[in-house]
Formats: structure tokens, sequence, C-alpha cells
């Protein structure tokens, strides 16, 4: 329960810092991410539990990546980061997950995810900010991936790329677990600061 506490706490820090940066108050940040005021006030506070689409909201209108709104500062100039050690930020109803392993560092951040989709299972994304691009690498399995309603197939061994500014989908297809490796790559200046 203590790990909980420590990530709200950080979560809270991490958000004022970035709506405070971005000169914008809870009233104005809580409109253009659609976040009601009175869950950014408690989200400030440390009290709550923020959804994964809440997060990606609230990153997305602050101008910053998902992980400079969950990490503390980095202690080491090598991290090296076991997918185990990250808790899901989303999980599906069959038990897939998708886990934030690490954004780099730099002026053009990249995020690096790892999902795991169940057959059936998806994951619906509203657009990002303009100049986000993602790919998707599938290491096993099937998955379609719908981007501004039309599908694309995508099987293991291949990768997909897309500006993600229009709404897109994750879905696992076929008859097994998909595995993907999927990075969000940032525009310049999106970096959380040093």
């Amino acid at each position: 329960m203590a790990e909980t506490e420590t990530a709200l706490r950080t979560l809270a820090q991490n958000v004022k810092a970035a709506r405070t940066r971005a000169g914008l108050s809870l009233d104005e940040l809580g409109r253009r991410a659609q976040v009601s005021k009175g869950a950014l006030v408690g989200l400030e506070k440390a009290q709550g539990n923020p959804n994964f689409a809440t997060l990606v909201r609230l990153a997305d209108t602050l101008g910053v990546p998902v992980s400079a709104l969950l990490e503390g500062p980095a202690e080491d100039r090598v991290r090296v980061v076991s997918a185990d050690a990250v808790a899901p930020l989303w999980t599906g109803p069959h038990g897939g997950e998708a886990r934030l392993l690490l954004t780099t560092s730099g002026p053009a951040p990249v995020e690096v995810w790892r999902w795991r989709l169940e057959p059936g299972e998806e994951y619906p994304s509203h657009p990002h900010q303009p100049q986000v691009v993602e790919t998707v690498s599938v290491t096993s399995g099937r998955m379609t991936l719908i981007v501004d309603g039309t599908e694309h197939p995508v099987a293991a061994g291949q990768t997909a790329t897309f500006d993600a500014d229009a709404p897109h989908t994750y879905r696992g297809s076929g008859t097994g677990t998909c595995h993907l490796i999927m990075t969000v790559h940032l525009p310049p200046g999106s970096g959380a600061p040093a």
C-alpha cells in the first residue's frame, strides 16, 4: 500500500508542476483535458485513482510524456527496466495489459510500452496532439490496428507506424495472445524538464 501512496504523491506533484509550468488553472486544464475540476483537485492532493485514459489526456494537454507524470527524477545515466517491475496502466477484461516501461530523454522523447492483448480485447485511444507518431511491433500473435476507422491487420514479425492525431484502437485478433512493443514518438519539446 505504501508503494501506491508514493506513486500517487509523485503523480500529484508532477501534475501540479506541469500545470504550473504551462500556466493553466485547474479549470482550464480540466476543460482542455476533459477531466472534471473535482477530479483534478483530488489528483493534486494525491487522492483518487485516475485511469489510463485520464493520464493520457492530461499528458497530451500538458505537452509531456505520460511517464513525466508518473516518474520521479532520473537517478542514473543508464536505466534497465524489467516489465514485471512496472505496474500496468491498462488492464483488459480478459487479462491483457499495457505497461509503460520508460521514456527516453532528449529533445524528442520516445515512450516504450509493452502490451499484451487477448483475442477480442481492445483499447480505443483518443487522438493525441499533432506530430505524435506511434509504432506497433508485434512479437507474437496477431492484432488489428484501427486508425480513423480503417482496420489494418498486423501479425508477428510486422511493424506498423501511423500519425496518432486520429482516433485509433488496438485489438487482439486470432486465437492466441498478442504481444507487442509500442513506441510513442513525441514532438520536440515534449520532454520532462531535467
